[in-house]
């Protein structure tokens, strides 16, 4: 059995989606910390998969150099980085295997690099997976949540978990797929067999960072407090 690593196993969810594919490709964009609560860890190191990471904090790069040495690192801010350059000039196919946006919803760099990418890459490349966290649960910086399922929506993907929540509180991320490269059928199979999971939930004062859950808010964020969840499904539910 793996052992993941993703906060909320997104690692097992690309996988599953997969079929433990072997050779992959994928854009990680937040990457942080390079094993700890990593969703791409696993894939590089047991699947030998390989990868451009994007991480604006640079205290991260000697550990990536060391840890993560099949992977491109990238330390900018991700809503400056010239995504089309790089994939020109590593050479990368049309079809990736999987995306991660993982970024502060709250300051707008998760939907101004959404946008980016939409401009910049999305008309040529397809990524196989998605996981996107929107953070509705804590901010709603320019509707973020609803804007970028818009785009996805648009480029074809389908939205196969919404609205994933941890241990039954705090919506926050999408994961998506896209029809021309995963099977349809295993993708309606799990969406049918997940349907029971899905609750309403109420979003909570709290915000989630990669190393703790419960961290309070300033007074003064300006978060939104009574967000509604009608269609929420707790990540340790999920089945494959």
């Amino acid at each position: 059995m793996d052992q993941y690593y993703g906060q909320a196993q997104q690692d097992k969810f690309v996988l599953n989606m997969l079929n433990h594919k072997k050779d992959g490709l994928f854009l990680e964009i937040g990457s942080s910390h390079p094993i700890e609560f990593s969703n791409t860890f696993l894939l590089e190191k047991k699947y030998n998969w390989r990868g451009i990471m994007v991480e604006y904090n640079s205290i991260f790069l000697p550990s990536y150099k060391k840890t993560r040495d099949r992977c491109l690192h990238v330390i900018n801010d991700a809503t400056k980085v010239d995504y089309k350059s790089i994939f020109e000039k590593n050479n990368l196919p049309t079809n990736m295997d999987y995306l991660q946006i993982d970024l502060d919803a709250h300051n707008g760099s998760t939907l101004r690099t959404l946008e980016k990418l939409d401009r910049e890459l999305f008309d040529k490349h397809k990524f196989a997976t998605v996981t996107f966290e929107h953070d509705i649960y804590h901010s709603n910086f320019d509707n973020t949540r609803e804007k970028s399922r818009k785009i996805f929506d648009k480029r074809g993907y389908i939205r196969i978990f919404e609205d994933i929540n941890n241990e039954g509180a705090n919506p926050y991320e999408d994961w998506y797929v896209h029809p021309e490269l995963i099977d349809m059928n295993l993708i309606q199979a799990i969406k049918n067999k997940n349907m029971k999971h899905y609750k309403p939930i109420k979003a909570i004062q709290t915000r989630p960072n990669r190393s703790n859950l419960s961290l309070n808010l300033n007074k003064n964020s300006n978060y939104n407090f009574n967000q509604f969840v009608n269609h929420s499904i707790n990540w340790q539910d999920i089945e494959y």
